[in-house]
Formats: C-alpha cells, sequence, structure tokens
C-alpha cells in the first residue's frame, strides 16, 4: 500500500511507491519507515510509482482506477511476473490443484530467483519432474490464505509439503522474509488464495544450529570450540539465534599466542562464543540501513550493508549468508570477532585512542601489569596528550606511570565522588563527579571504559598529577608563590590550609602583588583583618578541577563572595581573569596560579598612599625582594619562602636601609634593590 505521506497516492488512486535500486534492476515495494531512506545498502534508489496489486490504468485518468478481475492462482502468477513459476506448476502437474477450488497461498519466486539457481541443482528439479519439482513447489505453499498482516515476526507456516514449517520473520524496518527469502510483492489477491512474489527458491531446514556446526569442514575449530565451552546445548535448543560462525581461516588469522590463551580461559572462550550469537534469527535481506543487534555476550555489533555485502561493525566478512536452521539462521564470518571481555588490556589499549600510552608504558617496563591476569584499572592519556611525542622515561616517570595503575578492576558507572583509588605506586586519588565529566584527580574520562578479561581501560584527556603535599605544602615549595605564602601566615590562614579538606585556591603570583595600585597594596598590606578577608575571597571550599568548568561555573568563596570559573580558548579564567596554570593538585585541594589579585565586588579600595608602615607590609617587602633578585634567572627551582620569624628579623634590617636611603616601603616592594 503507498504511504501516507506520498503525494502521487492521495493524488492518484490505487499507486504504489517503488524504491528502484539505481544502477541494478532491483525494486523494492516500500513502506512508510523506509520512506525517507532513500538509500538501500549505500546505494541510491529513486522512487516510482506503479499501479497496486489489483489495478491498472485507464487511458486519460488519473493513477490505477480499474480494478481487474480475480483470475485463479495459476493465472495470477502470470500477472505478478512469476512466469516460471506458473510454467513449473504446469510441468509438475501442480496446476490443476492452484486453478481449482480451494484457499491457498503460494510464496513464488521470482523469475530471476530460478535462474539463479545453480544448473546442477535446477537440472536434478527439473528432470525429475513428478517427484522433486512438485514436493519443491508444495513446500512453498501454505493450506489457507495468510497476508502480510498474517506474517508476524518469529512464527512458523506449516507448509503443504509435509507440513515441513516455513519460518517467517517481519522486522521492524518493514521487510519481510520467508526462510531467509524476501517479499518483493505482497498480497496479490487470487479466486483461491493469495501469492507472494519472493526473491529466493526456498528449501526445507532440518538442522538445528549445532548440527549445522557439525556438517560443516570449514566449521571444525569452531566446533571444538563451542564443545569445550558447554554451548551446544544452547544451540541445539529451540529459540530463534543468529550464529556469525567463525570459519578455520578466521580462527587462524589471530596470532597464535591470543588464540591459545582465550581457549585456555574458559570464561573468555564463553564470552568470544557468545559475542557471535545474536538473540534473533537476522536474515541477510532484513538488513538495509544496518541494525545495532545485541548478542548473548550482553554487547552490541552493527550489522549493516553495502552494496550486495553484508558488513559486521563495517567489515564485509561474511562469507556464506542465509545458512537457514530450525532454530534460527548461520552467516559465516571469516574474521574472528574478539569482544573487549575476552581482550587483555594491552589489547584493549593498542586497538584504540591510547595506543602511544601502551608504547609508554611499554617503555616504562610496565607490560607485565597490562597482559597478565592482574585485576587492575589502566587510566591511560590519549594519544593527543604525547603528540609532540613521549617523554624520557627516568626513575620519576616510571613512578607516575605506575600511578596510572589503579589497584582493583573499575567500571566508571560504580565511581563515586570522594572515592579513593590506590594506584601500583602506592598513591591515593580521589575521585570526582561533577554535573559533564567525571574525574580522577586533574584528569577526566574521555571515553566510555572499556572492560577486558582481567583488566578495564579508562581513557584519559590528560596525564595524571598525583597530589604532593598539602596546599601550604605545595604554595610554599613554588617560588612563585612566596608573597602569598607571607600574606596568608600574617592573616593566620596557614592552619585552615593545611587541615584535610576541599579547597580550590586561586592563588596569585609575586606577579599579582607587584601589579597592585600602590593606595590599594597599603591598605591591605596595612590591615589584618581586610588582608585575611581578600585572601578568603581566593579559595572555595570545593574541588573544582579545569575538567570540570564548562562555559561557566559559579562557586562561593570561603569570604563569602560568588567566584565565576569559565573556559574561554581552552583558557581557564576566575572573574574574567586568565590562569596562568590550572590543576596543581594538593592533597587537601586543588590550585590556580593568577597573575592578579581578586577583589570582592563589594570592596573596591580607594587609593590611600599615607598610611603607617606595618609589620605585616614589611613581610611583603621582603618576600617579593627576594623573589625578584633570585627567583627569575632559576625559575624552574621552586624555592621556599623563608620562616616568618626570619622575614620579621629581615624586615627590622631593611627598616634601617630604607631610612638610611630614604625609599619608601612600597618603592621598595615594588622595585627591590639589586
Amino acid at each position: 500500500h503507498p504511504c501516507p505521506e506520498s503525494p502521487e497516492s492521495i493524488i492518484h488512486p490505487n499507486v504504489c511507491a517503488v524504491q528502484k535500486l539505481i544502477g541494478t534492476n532491483r525494486k523494492y515495494f516500500t513502506n512508510c519507515k523506509q520512506w525517507y531512506q532513500r538509500k538501500i545498502c549505500g546505494k541510491s534508489t529513486v522512487i516510482s510509482y506503479e499501479c497496486c496489486p489489483g489495478y491498472e490504468k485507464v487511458p486519460g485518468e488519473k493513477g490505477c482506477p480499474a480494478a481487474l478481475p480475480l483470475s485463479n492462482i495459476y493465472e495470477t502468477l502470470g500477472v505478478v511476473g512469476s512466469a516460471t513459476t506458473q510454467l513449473y506448476s504446469d510441468r509438475s502437474n501442480l496446476r490443476p490443484e492452484i486453478e481449482g477450488p480451494g484457499s491457498f497461498t503460494i510464496f513464488a519466486p521470482s523469475n530471476e530467483a530460478w535462474a539463479s539457481l545453480p544448473a546442477e541443482t535446477l537440472d536434478s528439479l527439473v528432470s525429475n519432474v513428478n517427484i522433486e519439482l512438485l514436493n519443491a513447489l508444495r513446500y512453498h505453499m501454505v493450506n489457507k490464505r495468510v497476508l502480510t498482516d498474517d506474517l508476524k515476526h518469529g512464527t512458523t507456516l506449516n507448509s503443504m509439503y509435509q507440513d515441513l514449517p516455513i519460518q517467517i520473520h517481519h522486522y521492524p524496518n518493514g521487510i519481510v522474509t520467508v526462510n531467509c527469502a524476501r517479499l518483493l510483492k505482497a498480497d496479490h489477491h487470487a479466486t483461491n488464495g493469495v501469492v507472494h512474489v519472493i526473491d529466493k527458491v526456498i528449501s526445507t531446514t532440518t538442522n538445528s544450529i549445532q548440527q549445522v556446526i557439525e556438517t560443516e569442514e570449514s566449521l571444525e575449530t569452531l566446533r571444538a570450540a563451542v564443545a569445550a565451552s558447554d554451548l551446544n546445548s544452547l544451540l541445539e535448543s529451540e529459540g530463534q539465534y543468529t550464529l556469525l560462525a567463525p570459519t578455520n581461516e578466521a580462527f587462524e588469522k589471530i596470532p597464535r599466542e591470543t588464540l591459545n590463551r582465550i581457549l585456555g580461559d574458559p570464561e573468555a572462550l564463553r564470552d568470544l562464543l557468545n559475542h557471535h550469537i545474536l538473540k534473533s534469527a537476522m536474515c541477510a535481506e532484513a538488513i538495509i540501513a544496518g541494525l545495532t543487534m545485541e548478542t548473548l555476550e550482553g554487547t552490541t555489533l552493527d550489522v549493516g550493508c553495502s552494496g550486495e555485502e553484508l558488513t559486521l561493525n563495517g567489515k564485509a566478512i561474511i562469507a556464506n549468508k542465509d545458512v537457514l536452521a530450525t532454530n534460527g539462521v548461520v552467516h559465516f564470518v571469516n574474521e574472528l570477532l574478539i569482544p573487549d571481555s575476552a581482550k587483555t588490556l594491552f589489547e584493549l589499549a593498542q586497538e584504540s585512542e591510547v595506543s602511544k600510552s601502551t608504547d609508554f608504558f611499554r617503555q616504562a617496563g610496565l607490560s607485565s601489569h597490562l597482559t597478565g591476569s592482574e585485576q587492575v584499572t589502566l587510566l591511560a592519556p590519549v594519544n593527543d596528550v604525547f603528540k609532540d611525542g613521549l617523554p624520557v622515561v627516568d626513575s620519576n616517570m616510571k613512578n607516575l606511570l605506575l600511578n596510572h595503575i589503579v589497584r582493583d578492576q573499575l567500571s566508571s558507572k560504580y565511581l563515586y565522588h570522594g572515592q579513593k583509588l590506590q594506584t601500583l605506586g602506592d598513591k591515593e586519588l580521589r575521585v570526582f563527579v561533577y554535573r559533564n565529566n567525571l574525574c580522577i584527580e586533574n584528569a577526566c574520562i574521555a571515553a566510555h571504559d572499556k572492560r577486558g578479561r582481567f583488566g578495564t581501560l579508562f581513557i584519559m584527556d590528560k596525564m595524571l598529577t598525583p597530589p604532593s603535599g598539602s596546599v601550604m605544602d605545595v604554595l610554599k615549595a613554588d617560588h612563585r608563590f612566596s608573597t602569598l605564602v607571607a600574606a596568608i601566615q600574617s592573616a593566620g590562614l596557614t592552619e585552615n590550609l593545611n587541615r584535610p579538606g576541599t579547597f580550590t585556591v586561586f592563588a596569585p603570583t609575586n606577579e599579582a602583588f607587584r601589579a597592585m595600585p600602590q593606595g590599594e597594596l597599603n591598605k591591605l598590606m596595612g590591615n589584618a583583618k581586610e588582608l585575611a578577608n581578600i585572601l578568603k575571597f581566593h579559595v572555595a571550599d570545593e574541588i573544582l578541577v579545569s575538567g570540570a568548568v564548562g562555559a561557566l561555573v559559579r562557586l562561593k568563596s570561603m569570604q563569602g563572595d560568588k567566584l565565576e570559573v569559565s573556559m574561554k580558548n581552552n583558557v581557564i579564567h576566575i572573574n574574567k581573569e586568565p590562569v596562568a596554570e590550572s590543576d596543581i593538585m594538593a592533597t587537601n585541594g586543588v590550585i590556580y596560579a593568577v597573575n592578579s589579585v581578586l577583589q570582592p565586588q563589594a570592596s573596591r579600595p580607594q587609593e590611600r598612599g599615607d598610611e603607617p608602615a606595618d609589620p605585616a607590609l614589611e613581610i611583603f617587602k621582603q618576600a617579593s625582594a627576594r623573589t625578584r633578585v633570585d627567583s627569575e634567572p632559576r625559575r624552574e627551582q621552586p624555592q621556599s619562602a623563608p620562616p616568618s620569624h626570619l622575614l620579621w628579623l629581615t624586615a627590622k634590617e631593611n627598616d634601617r636601609t630604607v631610612m638610611k636611603n630614604q625609599i619608601s616601603p612600597l618603592n621598595l616592594f615594588l622595585f627591590p634593590m639589586k
């Protein structure tokens, strides 16, 4: 019947849409579900319109208004383009039956279907007309009227040859198959029944899938594997399955070491075989636009087609299709489909976008963790991380790589916020769950996990940095923050940032303090309470790594006002100021280096140049002077800030120098003497 969307069918009566495959004689009497695809197996089709079955054109009239008189099945075979079936009906003495009284259904092979039979098959049928040909034709018949609406998926019809079953599949894409032959033209009514034209000559089926395996020489290795995994009973049982049967050639293509490992591991072998079994019977003809099919192993295979070829996961590896069995259908495949669950970590990684990581781990001598039966999770950075080449492997790098291997086989779906993971390098990593990302320390999961036989692969967006020390430890060890460390100590916040917690610290560098206007700086340094207030505005009491920052994230600072963290051109911004370095990890938080001192909205200080000198200011003078004098030439050498009592003593010494040279404290802070 025509699709309701078809303008032709609305204006012109009794017109049916047909999809014609460009460059071939193939026609598909399309249905509405296929209407907009306009492609069959990747090849373009054109839509044309023909008279629906039983109607014909009238000169000068639109569409096909004239209803043809019904005739018997024998005559109808000629009308629907199945003249060869009509001819063989005559030769085999079936004609009197299908011309006479009754209510029959015949699935009539098209002329092309008969012509495509092997010559010896056709010869044997035709030479023994009274028995073989008659039996073959009666197997195509049912002793009642069956329309397409009655052809339900998974049902069987009893044929008129010894009541042997005919298997019906009615797929979601609208295609109907009869013993895996596709219905080309359906529902042609006759006075004594109905004619359906199909694209193959169908034959009787007596073997189960297991019996097909046992009788085919090319499936010898599969036969042994099935026996070893106790799948015989399943493949003999009632039901409807599709077996993608790997041939001997398929088994020979994989490395002997891999094959022996899988054959010697009952669980991996069972997963391998179940990965080749689909939960329903899929005839090749049903696959027009491609389907995702679930396997018994619980994974999916993309079953599609390219021209005349049936494809699996995009590869045309099916050697022989539509070997029908009593409990399903068998397609022979000439490549083994190894599921992730039967692979080692090394195999999983080599086939994915972290192949450079596996080279890195191998160079570091860590291959045994990726190929053995140790239960681990590999945190593998994507290849893009190493686009400039792999770093040199030394002892520090080997330790870092060991901290990318987590004890236990994990699944990301079971990770939770705040979870602690133990690495082979004896570090503790934290899990952070965000709205749009799942991160382990500073690295976030970039793609779905791949779960192997013993190990799981997490594909990460960057190299991971395990934390080393508290926020205060990290700040003290980095010369860029010596002024900030002194300020924190002066404001009495050291203990806060040393305690266990979940801090995000936007840490102003020495450069940030130097960039402040003189009046603001004097006021800030002269007021310990205000200094503490400003510093608290730089700290949030939750951990936010850069991978969690989308367009905009708002954090509440410890001072009370909101901090706005955003991502622009792959650079993190805090209150619209770019961050100099992200994701400096500490055991109790994360640090971002910023080159400006952030100001809460409510407190925009006025210029004040007349504040008396304050001991706190002297700390900043000295910290800045030390940094300007000796940190610039040796920036790669992190240097701890001096203890506060030394700063005080040095500050007193500086006071005398200041008085002697009549240089203001602020000038000393901004332009320290060389």
